[in-house]
């Protein structure tokens, strides 16, 4: 069973940057893909970046803005985020891809079978 952990939330102002760690264990982590989701109060779960295979995906929303990477040997992600605006607020989720993960399921909620526990991030006006 995978675990994911995220840390390094908070509340920023406009224009203000935050990075995020996801830590995971319980799987050989190269294995997986690993994405970053959010969900905004009353809102559907979003799409926001993905690394697999050393190929990056990011959404539209965010392109030029945050960044993702990873570092295989402390099994963790991350995701920079620079130049925040207040409609990046949104509870931010970790996740990781399921077997036999392809590239055309980056942006699909049902390709990732593990998920944590999610953190706030509140960029304020």
């Amino acid at each position: 069973q995978v675990q994911l952990v995220e840390s390094g939330g908070g509340l920023v102002q406009t224009g203000g940057s935050l990075r995020l760690s996801c830590v995971a264990s319980g799987r050989t982590f190269s294995s997986y893909a690993m994405g970053w989701f959010r969900q905004a109060p009353g809102k559907e779960r979003e799409f926001v970046a993905t690394w697999s295979a050393g190929t990056t995906y990011i959404a539209d929303s965010v392109k030029g803005r945050f960044t993702i990477s990873r570092d295989n040997a402390k099994s963790t992600v991350y995701l920079q985020m620079n130049s925040l605006k207040p409609e990046d607020t949104a509870v931010y989720y970790c996740a990781a891809g399921n077997t036999g993960w392809r590239s055309n399921w980056a942006m699909r909620v049902d390709g990732y079978g593990y998920w944590g526990q999610g953190i706030q991030v509140t960029v304020s006006s």
